[in-house]
């Protein structure tokens, strides 16, 4: 493998590359300055990113004449809202950046999706490069343009699809993160195996433990192969009229859970994308999509790499079934008031299931450890 991977998202006129490997933060400058018309940027990062990345890239784009003033928020879910949506959009403003120059998302997903509708908001529409420095941001949320808030009524309901021009993913940055945060991540890449390629499952499966040991080998193939996964998915299907569907594996549960939680620390995104992974072969054996020994394998995975996969591993109280159904019925994939879930056949062999009997989902929900 190169040094840094190149993988190009091919969306005619709105292509770009997302950029895998080593000290990409070092070299950042000098991989915009070509998308810019003048020298101006304008980063937005959280508290905790700042403290290890902010200086560095800054330094970075100064090496390449490129003046960068930044927005420093809250780290966090809460980060998420219309205050802080406002706030950067000012920000924005009060700087006079304009089309042609380039925002910086610095930071996880949260930064990346809040500054990316930012970006696509102001002056209708102002061009953003993504610098994610979390596991779950560099093979999910930085690739495929989608940007969002939260809402009291649930997670990412508020929000445009805006693509990036460019994805730096910086595989260094992942020695800072605390292991939790690394590990919620992983939630997201053995996600891609369990949609669509059991082999990739397989190899995470045997040398899982090495990415989450932070072996930069292991992390640089598993974030390379899941973002070409998510590539073709994009290139296919942009805005999620059909197949993109599939990479919310898990996700119709685990938004409930973030919903039912308060967005909080008690439970990360990637934590509950693990356990509705999980509550989403329940429900595809239950259906009899799936053999119900599939399950149990998903489980056992998940569990060795040390990630919660039973609605018990959620800290607090547990939350109700009827609060959970509630929160699935704002989910974005609700067709005529009724519930779209991603569920699979096999390892590897996801499909998108429309009209799913609630009752059976509260079922599940009920009989889950």
């Amino acid at each position: 493998m190169s040094a840094t991977d190149t993988i190009r998202v091919g969306l005619g006129a709105r292509s770009y590359d997302v950029l895998v490997g080593g000290g990409l933060i070092a070299s950042a400058g000098a991989h915009i300055a070509p998308l810019l018309k003048r020298g101006v940027s304008f980063i937005v990062t959280d508290e905790n990113v700042a403290a290890h990345h902010l200086a560095p890239l800054q330094a970075s784009l100064a090496a390449s004449d490129i003046t960068a003033d930044a927005l420093i928020l809250p780290a966090g879910e809460k980060t998420k809202s219309f205050e802080n949506l406002e706030r950067v959009c000012r920000a924005l403003l009060a700087a006079r950046i304009e089309r042609g120059d380039l925002v910086i998302a610095l930071g996880g997903g949260v930064i990346g999706d809040l500054v990316g509708l930012a970006a696509g908001l102001v002056r209708r529409g102002t061009g953003f490069v993504q610098i994610p420095t979390t596991l779950l941001a560099q093979v999910d949320s930085s690739v495929g343009g989608k940007t969002a808030i939260n809402a009291p009524e649930g997670k990412n309901l508020i929000g445009l699809f805006h693509q990036p021009r460019l994805v730096i993913a910086d595989i260094n940055v992942l020695a800072t993160l605390p292991q939790r945060e690394l590990m919620a991540g992983y939630a997201e890449v053995v996600k891609y195996g369990l949609i669509g390629d059991a082999a990739f499952f397989d190899w995470l499966d045997n040398d899982g433990s090495k990415l989450l040991a932070g072996d930069t080998e292991a992390l640089t193939d598993a974030v390379a192969a899941s973002v070409r996964a998510k590539a073709g998915v994009v290139e296919r299907d942009e805005t999620e009229t059909g197949e993109r569907a599939l990479l919310n594996l898990g996700h119709t549960f685990g938004h409930a859970l973030e919903a039912a939680t308060g967005f909080s620390d008690r439970l990360l995104h990637g934590e509950g994308v693990a356990i509705g992974m999980k509550l989403a072969f329940d429900l595809s054996a239950a259906l009899g999509f799936c053999d119900g020994q599939v399950p149990g394998r998903v489980a056992n995975h998940l569990a060795r790499m040390g990630l919660p996969h039973r609605l018990a591993d959620i800290p607090g109280d547990r939350p109700a079934t009827a609060e959970l159904l509630h929160h699935m019925a704002q989910d974005k994939k609700v067709e005529a008031g009724k519930l779209t879930f991603i569920l699979a056949r096999a390892i590897g062999d996801a499909f998108i299931a429309k009209d799913v009997d609630a009752a059976a989902v509260g079922k599940v929900l009920d009989a889950a450890p």
